[in-house]
């Protein structure tokens, strides 16, 4: 292994997840009864959830796998109708700090506020999605602040 940085490339997002599911059709029925989303595209055994410059893939297979620490972090705009709805559909909340599920097939999805993170969208991106009114917290604005990517209507 080279010490050089110049030899390496530096993450900038996130494209896409991608999620095992045992029927796309009854993934896009789950995952629709939960969240508010457009589709993106959609094949015989696939389908993309649009996340405004980012996607989930959903992935048809006969024995998706799951795993008891595997997951992936959502980014939404507000937890708690979230957690109404997931008690309303009876889907299993996982006893941990803050909101974690598992989807029919065992994915595991950790919840987050957009308002409470250092994650953060360019203005435009916010427009485009409608959720240009979200204010970040001040921690969420401290941690942008100490890697020096705060917005700039936050200083």
């Amino acid at each position: 292994m080279t010490d050089s940085s110049a030899d390496r490339v530096r993450p900038v997002g996130i494209n896409h997840v991608a999620l095992e599911v045992g029927d796309v059709d009854d993934a896009l029925e789950f995952y629709g009864d939960l969240f508010e989303f457009e589709l993106r595209g959609r094949g015989d055994t696939s389908a993309f959830i649009d996340m405004g410059d980012q996607f989930i893939a959903l992935s048809e297979h006969a024995t998706p796998n799951a795993d008891e620490h595997r997951h992936f972090g959502l980014v939404v705009d507000d937890t708690e109708p979230l957690e109404r709805r997931l008690e309303e559909f009876d889907v299993d909340v996982l006893d941990t700090r803050g909101l974690e599920f598992r989807d029919p097939w065992g994915n595991r999805v950790q919840v987050v506020d957009y308002e409470e993170i250092q994650f953060t969208k360019a203005e435009s991106v916010r427009e485009g999605m409608g959720i240009d009114h979200l204010e970040k917290t001040e921690g969420a604005l401290e941690e942008l602040a100490e890697k020096g990517i705060a917005p700039e209507d936050s200083e």
